[in-house]
C-alpha cells in the first residue's frame, strides 16, 4: 500500500538534507556530538587499554592520586582503578539512557499520537493520564519505585521509563492534532486507509522532528535521573560501579581525595551536557520557522 502524503520521498530528503545542513552549521550542536562521541569511545574501548578492570583490588595501591603508573585517573579507597570502573559505569549510565530513550519515546508517541488523532473523549482521558503522573514530582516516584523494586540496570531503566514518556506524550499529541486536518490526510481518508495506517504511516512520520529531539534531550535526563538515584543509593548497587554510586563512596574523602568525586562528576557533566547540545541543534535544525533558512 503506498503512503498518500504530500511529502514526497524526493521533498523529504531535501528537507533532511536541509535540516543536516542547520545541525551541522550548528557550533554547539556539533560540540555536544564531539563530546558524547569522546566519551562513548572512551567508556567502550577504553576498557581494552588498560592492565586492570574494574574489580580489581590493591590494597597496596589505596587513594593513588591520578597519574600514579598505570592509574590515569587514580585509585579508589580498596585501590580499584577508577579508570577502569568509570569506563564500565559510563556504558552502563549510557545504556539505561538509550534504554529509556527508546521504551519513553516509544510508549510517548503511541499515547500522543492516539490522543492527537482521536481527540474529544480519547484524548481528555488519556491527557488527563499523563497529567496524573505529571502531578507526581519525577523524583520522589523515581525514589519510591527503586525502594521497593530490586534496583539494577534493567530495572532502573525501566523505572525512569515510567517517568519519561509524558512529555513525549505531550509533544506528539499537539503536532498530531496541527497535522490532522491536513490535505493528506483527508486523502487517506478518502482512500479507506485504516485508523491505525493513518496514525503510524502517515502522521506519527510528519512528527519525527520533535520526537528526535525529545528523544535526544531524554537521554541526558535519563543519565541524570540514574546518577542521582545510584547516589542516594537505591540504584546501581556495588560492587557494580556507577557514575553515581561512585560519588556516593567519594563523598567522605572530598578533602584528602577529591579526584574520587571529580573524575565521576565530569564525566555527568560531560555526558549530560553533551546530549543538551545535541538536543538543542536538532530543535533549531528541525524548526519550522527556520525552513528557509
Amino acid at each position: 500500500m503506498t503512503s498518500v502524503t504530500t511529502n514526497t520521498p524526493a521533498r523529504r530528503r531535501f528537507l533532511k538534507s536541509r535540516a543536516l545542513r542547520r545541525f551541522v552549521s550548528h557550533p554547539l550542536a556539533l560540540i555536544g556530538l564531539l563530546m558524547v562521541l569522546v566519551l562513548t569511545i572512551a567508556c567502550f574501548l577504553g576498557p581494552y587499554f588498560l592492565p586492570y578492570d574494574e574489580l580489581f583490588i590493591d590494597l597496596r595501591a589505596r587513594f593513588a592520586p591520578p597519574g600514579t603508573g598505570a592509574h590515569i585517573f587514580g585509585t579508589d579507597p580498596l585501590g580499584r582503578d577508577i579508570a577502569a570502573r568509570l569506563f564500565h559505569a559510563g556504558q552502563i549510565s549510557m545504556a539505561v539512557g538509550f534504554a529509556v530513550m527508546i521504551i519513553a519515546t516509544a510508549i510517548g508517541s503511541v499515547v500522543g499520537v492516539i490522543s492527537g488523532y482521536y481527540g474529544g473523549k480519547v484524548s481528555a482521558v488519556l491527557m488527563r493520564i499523563v497529567d496524573a503522573f505529571l502531578s507526581f514530582p519525577s523524583v520522589f516516584l523515581l525514589l519510591a519505585l527503586a525502594a521497593f523494586l530490586q534496583p539494577g540496570p534493567v530495572m532502573i531503566a525501566l523505572i525512569i521509563s515510567a517517568t519519561s514518556w509524558m512529555e513525549v506524550a505531550r509533544i506528539v499529541e499537539a503536532e498530531v492534532k496541527s497535522l490532522r486536518n491536513q490535505d493528506f490526510v483527508q486523502a487517506a481518508h478518502m482512500l479507506g486507509l485504516s485508523n491505525r495506517w493513518i496514525m503510524f504511516r502517515e502522521l506519527l512520520p510528519n512528527a519525527i522532528g520533535p520526537i528526535i529531539v525529545a528523544a535526544t534531550l531524554t537521554v541526558a535526563r535519563a543519565i541524570l535521573l540514574e546518577a542521582y538515584i545510584s547516589f542516594l543509593g537505591y540504584g546501581i548497587q556495588p560492587p557494580l560501579p556507577s557514575w553515581g554510586n561512585m560519588l556516593n563512596g567519594a563523598q567522605q574523602y572530598l578533602a584528602s581525595a577529591p579526584w574520587l568525586a571529580i573524575v565521576p562528576g565530569v564525566a555527568i557533566t560531560i555526558a549530560v551536557t553533551g546530549f543538551n547540545f545535541i538536543g538543542d541543534g536538532l530543535r533549531d535544525a528541525f524548526d519550522s520557522r527556520t525552513q528557509g533558512h
